[in-house]
């Protein structure tokens, strides 16, 4: 009996031994695996804005790490969705991603009546990469030159103001649709088809308001031609660190940014993904990256896989009550 019970002691602490050095080969296991074969980065939208921008980045950073081809493959078209289906048939290795603004991962499965995917269940999310804050900019009148001066204006003459967007269900549109609802404001929403020419009535006095990127934004601040009053996000812009947050200025709950999201097929292995998001992490911190975001009115916003799923869930709960409270409907 003592000699059966040695033995299963024994074999125990083997089983424990080997379960502990699988674990800890588990990382290596990925970098072997991940370097097997070359890398698609997949971006929804045509060349030349911000989210092929950072697929090119990526892609060269993946490149370098695992001496393996890495291709950026533009599928423009159809709201991104092609491309996010793309993604979604590929084969959950790690070789197949997905470079996608958070307006479709958080505001297109409640603003699209027939929207063909279920984000928890088709894709594995991996990091957030970078976000660049919404800001609110104004018409330089006498009583938009500060937040709490066009926020009396608007309760005096509410119908006196509106503000324009680059389109219905626009991830700017909603940021409107969010500091109206947490003011208790009746603000009129003006659709354009683009953030240029929204931006370019505003300018001329059309519209008083938007919300905008702030990359789009920002050159007309500088020029005078627009005043920031402030930026929905919770702490100032190191790219325009003069331009307060809403919650400085005394609003809660308007939060919103502007950012793009690294997401694999689901069913990819964690192992993979966690050490993607550590690839990813690695690229952006490097100074060529961040001088590169930086010119784009950019920042760098890495995350775990599970504090990126937290995110994304978080977000869409907020826009899901938004749009089924105005009823906004995609065009």
């Amino acid at each position: 009996m003592q000699t059966l019970r040695r033995f299963a002691l024994i074999a125990a602490a083997g089983a424990l031994a080997a379960l502990t050095t699988s674990a800890q080969a588990q990382p290596d296991d990925a970098t072997r695996q991940l370097a097997q074969e070359r890398f698609t980065i997949v971006a929804p939208f045509p060349p030349g804005g911000p989210v092929d921008l950072l697929s090119r980045l990526l892609a060269e950073a993946l490149q370098k790490r695992y001496g393996q081809p890495a291709v950026v493959e533009n599928v423009p078209g159809g709201a991104g969705n092609p491309g996010m289906d793309r993604v979604r048939r590929a084969r959950p290795t790690g070789h197949t991603l997905l470079v996608i603004p958070a307006g479709n991962l958080t505001i297109n499965p409640t603003l699209m009546t027939n929207f063909p995917f279920r984000i928890e269940r088709d894709f594995a999310p991996i990091t957030m990469l970078a976000k660049a804050p919404n800001v609110l900019v104004a018409h330089p009148s006498s009583d938009t030159v500060t937040l709490n001066a066009l926020i009396t204006a608007m309760r005096a003459d509410p119908k006196r103001f509106s503000y324009a967007s680059p389109g219905i269900g626009s991830g700017l549109h909603l940021a409107g649709e969010l500091f109206r609802q947490q003011l208790g404001l009746d603000l009129q929403h003006v659709p354009y088809k683009g953030t240029g020419p929204a931006i370019n009535d505003v300018i001329a006095g059309v519209v008083p308001l938007m919300f905008s990127n702030l990359p789009a934004a920002l050159p007309q601040v500088r020029a005078g031609r627009l005043v920031a009053l402030a930026i929905t996000d919770s702490t100032r812009s190191p790219v325009a660190p003069d331009i307060p947050t809403m919650k400085e200025l005394g609003i809660d709950g308007v939060v919103v940014s502007s950012w793009y999201g690294l997401l694999a097929p689901a069913g990819t292995p964690a192992v993979i993904v966690s050490q993607l998001a550590r690839d990813a992490t690695a690229a952006l911190s490097t100074d060529s990256v961040t001088r590169q975001l930086t010119a784009q009115a950019m920042t760098a916003d890495p995350m775990t896989p599970e504090a990126f799923a937290a995110h994304i869930r978080a977000e869409t709960a907020t826009w899901e009550k938004v749009i089924k409270a105005r009823g906004i409907r995609a065009e």
